[in-house]
């Protein structure tokens, strides 16, 4: 009887139990929400190593900016649709001359309606007083009328230079309890867990040198009645049952 191994190793290749399967998938969401999470933080720290540089270098030369990088969390809708509630902006610190019409800036406002808020609006004007100050004039995207209150260039915080969408829906929920146990903790012990089992699992094997009963006892019934014979065995075998008057099938 002539088998094809293709079939044979098809044929003995164990099945995922849906128990596995179904922990795969949770094993890799997590990961991605791990990892999400890692690529965060690691912008975070990157983003404050560059701060404290700039801030070292500003006090060492005597001089008082703003921040070099800052983000915030948009809680109004004055910027629909360009930037959304609860979208999170990164802003970086500009020299005046470099601001112009167009640009979206994150500023302390002197508006009656906004006094004392940051307020995240895009420029729409430019004016010079006598005295050579510039002044810029903002106005939210989603509003009808500009800001009452020019904006000075020391109340401006920086330009927005990134937008990541809905993070503030994430901040808001890992700052409660089940949020921090649902997206921190669940995740990394759900991994850990998976991960020593997986190392006890091979350092097991690597010292028995044998498979599992389970896994055994498939293979060898799926084995059970196949038989590879090579050419040559079959002429060999086909000569031999000549002789003893055998049908060959």
């Amino acid at each position: 009887m002539i088998t094809d191994e293709t079939n044979i190793n098809a044929n003995t290749k164990p099945k995922k139990s849906k128990l596995q399967v179904l922990y795969k998938i949770y094993h890799f969401i997590a990961k991605v929400i791990l990892y999400s999470l890692l690529i965060i933080l690691f912008l975070v720290a990157l983003l404050f190593a560059l701060y404290f540089i700039d801030l070292q270098r500003n006090i060492k030369n005597g001089v008082s900016k703003q921040p070099l990088f800052g983000a915030y969390i948009i809680i109004s809708p004055s910027m629909v649709p360009t930037i959304n509630v609860e979208d999170a902006i990164i802003i970086q610190r500009k020299e005046e001359n470099e601001l112009k019409i167009g640009d979206i800036i994150t500023f302390t406002s002197n508006d009656p309606r906004y006094s004392g808020l940051t307020i995240t609006h895009r420029i729409v004007g430019i004016e010079k007083a006598k005295n050579g100050a510039v002044y810029f004039r903002t106005k939210g995207d989603n509003n009808n009328t500009e800001d009452d209150a020019l904006v000075s260039y020391d109340s401006i915080y920086g330009k927005v230079i990134l937008k990541i969408p809905k993070i503030g829906y994430i901040q808001y929920f890992l700052t409660r309890f089940y949020g921090w146990i649902l997206l921190i903790v669940i995740p990394c012990l759900g991994v850990i867990i998976y991960d020593i089992i997986k190392v006890i699992k091979t350092v097991r094997n690597s010292f028995t040198g044998k498979k599992d009963n389970k896994k055994q006892k498939k293979e060898l019934k799926n084995n059970e009645y196949i038989e590879i014979i090579e050419p040559k065995e079959i002429k060999q075998k086909t000569e031999k049952d000549s002789d003893d008057d055998t049908e060959i099938i």
